[in-house]
C-alpha cells in the first residue's frame, strides 16, 4: 500500500498491497494449502526412485545403492524383497494412500480459503462503493462496475486459489526433479535443463503480448454488461416504442465484437500452447534417444533411465504450467487493476454522526461544474432562513436540481460555499448532514419489496403505525388500502406496478418517516394532480411546521405559497422574491405565471401534470 489519498480517508493500494488486503482472514488457510501441496510434491518425487530401484536391483542384478542400504534393511534386505516383491507394491500403495489424504486436505483448505477470500472481496467492494461520491458513480456505467465486482473478482480468486498456490508446488517440484536428475546423470540433466530457458522465455513473450488483449476483453465485457443491465432496467421503454429489434441488434453487434476479441485471443494462446507442446516433445525425444544410447553402451542403467524420464516429465509439465500461470497472471493483473480503480477511488469522509443541526441555509457565490469548463451554476447567492420555505422554479437545465444535491452534500461546489447554521456543508460529516436533510427526488427509486418495506427503509425500527402515518401525510394511504395485500403488497423492480404519482408519494412517505429538520422536494410532486399536490403540501406544513423546506418545481401552484421564491435561468439566479413581488416585476416568473394560470382549468391541470 502507498500513501494516503487527498482526503486522508484511506491508503492507496498497489496491486500487491490490495491482494494482501483481500487475503486477510484467508491467509492461514492458503498457508495450509501450500504446506499440503509441498507434502504431496515430496511424496510424488519418491515414487520414481522406488521404480528405478525395483527395475535395477529387485528385478535386475544391479547392486543396491549405498544410500538405499538402511531402508532396504528395514524390509529384510534385498533378497527378502526379491522373494516378496509385493512389498514394493504395498510401499507404493501406502504412498498413494497418504497422498490421497493430503490431496483431500489440500482441496478442503483451498475451497474454504477461496470462499473466505471471495466473501471479503465482495463485502469490501460493496461497502466501499456505498461510500463513493456520486461523481465517481456517474462517471462509470453500472454494468461495468458490476462486471468488475463479479467477473474480475472471480478471476483474481481463481488465480490465487489455483495458479498462485500451484506456483509454490511447481518451484519445489522443479528443484527436486533437477536435483534427482543431476544425481542420476549430469550429462542428461544438462540436456534436459537446456530446454527450460527457451520455454520460460517463450512464455514471458506471450505474457507481455497477451496482457493488453485480456484488458481489452475485460473492458468490452463491461460494455456488454452495461447494455444488458440498461435494457433489462428500461424494458418497458423498449417495449413501448417497439425497439426490441434495435436493442437486440445493438447487443448482438457488441456480443459479436466481444466474442471476436476472445476468439483472436484464444488463437493467440493456442499458438503458444501448440508451439510449447512442440518444444516439450523435442525435449522428451532428445532425452529418450540419448538415454537409450547411454543404456546400450552401459553408461546408464534401465532403472535410472526410467526414473530420469519420470522426473523429466514431472519437471517439464510444471515448466509449461509455469507459462500458463504467467499467462493467467496477466488476466489477474488486469482484473486487479480494474478493481484497484474502484478501491483507490476517494471515499466520502463520513465521520461520526454529530446530532441535529440548525440554522439558515446560505449560498454564497456558489459555482458548480459536472465537467471542467462547463459550468452548471455561476455565482449563485441566496439565504433560506431557518423554518422558512424556499421555492425554486426555472426551465429545464437551469440548475434547479443541482441546488438540492449541493445542499445534501451529494456534490461539492467548485466555487463559493454553502453553509448551514454558519457551518460549511463540506465540513459537516455526510452522516450528520444526510440524517438532518430529507431529500425527495423527482424519480425516487422504488425497490422490489413491499410498500411498507419501501417506506420504512429510510429509518431504523420503523413500526406499522409510523408507516401508515407517513402514507397518510403523503396522501398514499387510500391507494394502499385498495391493494389486495395493503402495505404488504410487493411492488416490482423499480416500482413497476405503481403509477408515477404513487411512486412519488412512496418516496415522500419514506422521507416523512425520518422527520428531518430540513426537507428538499426536487420536483417530487410533478406526477400528482394539483389537488393532491396542495393536500400533500398542507399536510407537510402541518406535520413539519418548524422544518426548513426547499421546494423545486416547474409548477407555479407548488411554489407560489413559499416564503421566498428564486427563479433559475442558465445556472444563475434571475429573480428572487415572494409570489406577489415576482408578479409585479413582470419578468420570467410573471411569464410562467401567466402561461400556467391563464389556461382553462382542465388544460391548466394537464400543464401542471406534464
Amino acid at each position: 500500500m502507498k500513501s494516503k489519498n487527498q482526503s486522508g480517508v484511506k491508503p492507496r493500494f498497489t496491486k500487491a498491497g490490495m491482494l494482501g488486503y483481500f487475503m486477510k482472514g484467508s491467509t492461514p488457510l492458503f498457508a495450509a494449502v501450500i504446506v499440503t501441496s509441498l507434502i504431496i510434491t515430496l511424496l510424488n518425487v519418491i515414487v520414481p526412485k522406488i521404480i528405478g530401484f525395483t527395475v535395477d536391483s529387485v528385478l535386475g542384478d544391479e547392486p543396491v545403492p549405498q544410500s538405499y542400504g538402511y531402508i532396504v534393511g528395514l524390509f529384510g534386505g534385498i533378497d527378502h524383497i526379491k522373494a516378496n516383491i509385493w512389498i514394493v507394491a504395498v510401499a507404493v500403495a501406502v504412498i498413494a494412500a497418504v497422498t490421497f489424504v493430503f490431496h483431500y486436505s489440500r482441496m478442503y483448505f483451498n475451497t474454504r480459503a477461496n470462499q473466505v477470500l471471495m466473501r471479503r472481496m465482495r463485502n469490501t467492494l460493496f461497502s466501499h462503493i456505498q461510500r463513493l461520491p456520486l461523481s465517481f458513480l456517474n462517471a462509470h456505467n453500472t454494468g461495468d462496475i458490476i462486471q468488475r465486482c463479479t467477473s474480475d473478482a472471480d478471476t483474481i480468486s481463481r488465480f490465487i486459489s489455483d495458479q498462485l498456490i500451484s506456483l509454490f508446488r511447481i518451484i519445489l517440484l522443479l528443484v527436486l526433479s533437477l536435483v534427482f536428475m543431476f544425481m542420476t546423470d549430469v550429462r542428461m540433466a544438462a540436456i534436459a535443463t537446456a530446454f527450460i530457458p527457451p520455454l520460460i522465455g517463450y512464455s514471458l513473450f506471450f505474457f507481455f503480448k497477451a496482457g493488453r488483449h485480456f484488458k481489452k476483453c475485460d473492458e468490452e465485457e463491461g460494455v456488454l454488461s452495461t447494455y444488458a443491465q440498461e435494457n433489462l432496467t428500461g424494458v418497458r421503454v423498449v417495449r413501448a416504442f417497439g425497439r426490441e429489434r434495435y436493442e437486440r441488434d445493438k447487443f448482438e453487434k457488441q456480443n459479436s465484437y466481444y466474442t471476436g476479441l476472445w476468439v483472436r485471443l484464444e488463437k493467440f494462446m493456442a499458438m503458444y500452447w501448440a508451439s510449447s507442446d512442440l518444444l516439450a516433445a523435442l525435449q522428451l525425444l532428445s532425452i529418450v534417444v540419448i538415454g537409450t544410447v547411454f543404456c546400450v553402451h552401459g553408461q546408464m542403467t534401465s532403472g535410472d533411465l526410467i526414473s530420469f524420464i519420470a522426473y523429466n516429465t514431472m519437471m517439464i509439465g510444471p515448466v509449461r504450467q509455469l507459462g500458463r500461470i504467467i499467462s493467467n497472471l496477466s488476466k489477474a493483473g488486469v482484473s486487479l487493476g480494474r478493481i484497484g480503480e474502484i478501491m483507490n477511488a476517494d471515499e466520502e469522509a463520513y465521520g461520526e454522526y454529530e446530532g441535529a443541526i440548525s440554522g439558515d441555509i446560505v449560498f454564497d457565490g456558489v459555482g458548480f461544474e459536472y465537467e471542467a469548463g462547463k459550468p452548471v451554476l455561476e455565482n449563485v447567492s441566496f439565504t433560506v432562513p431557518q423554518g422558512s420555505t424556499l421555492g425554486i422554479i426555472g426551465g429545464t437545465g437551469s440548475g434547479k436540481s443541482t441546488l438540492g444535491c449541493l445542499i445534501d452534500g451529494l456534490y461539492a461546489p467548485t466555487a463559493g460555499k454553502i453553509t448551514i447554521g454558519g457551518r460549511d456543508v463540506t465540513q459537516i460529516p455526510p452522516a450528520t448532514l444526510r440524517k438532518n436533510v430529507g431529500f425527495v427526488l423527482q424519480e425516487g427509486y422504488i425497490y422490489s419489496r413491499t410498500i411498507a418495506g419501501n417506506i420504512g427503509m429510510a429509518t431504523d425500527g420503523a413500526d406499522d403505525a409510523g408507516i401508515r402515518r407517513a402514507a397518510e401525510i403523503a396522501r398514499l394511504a387510500d391507494n394502499v388500502d385498495g391493494f389486495a395485500n395493503g402495505y404488504e403488497t410487493v411492488v416490482g423492480e423499480r416500482g413497476v406496478t405503481l403509477s408515477g404519482g404513487q411512486k412519488q408519494r412512496v418516496a415522500i412517505a419514506r422521507t416523512v418517516m425520518r422527520g428531518t429538520p430540513y426537507i428538499i422536494f426536487d420536483d417530487s410532486l410533478s406526477a400528482v394532480d394539483s389537488e393532491t399536490d396542495a393536500q400533500i403540501r398542507a399536510n407537510l406544513k402541518s406535520e413539519f411546521a418548524g422544518a426548513t423546506t426547499v421546494i423545486i418545481s416547474h409548477r407555479i401552484t407548488t411554489v407560489m405559497h413559499a416564503d421566498n421564491i428564486i427563479v433559475m435561468d442558465g445556472g444563475k439566479v434571475a429573480e428572487c422574491g415572494t409570489n406577489a413581488e415576482l408578479i409585479e416585476r413582470n419578468g420570467i416568473y410573471r411569464k410562467i405565471y401567466d402561461l400556467q394560470m391563464s389556461l382553462p382549468q382542465d388544460l391548466r391541470g394537464e400543464v401542471n401534470n406534464d
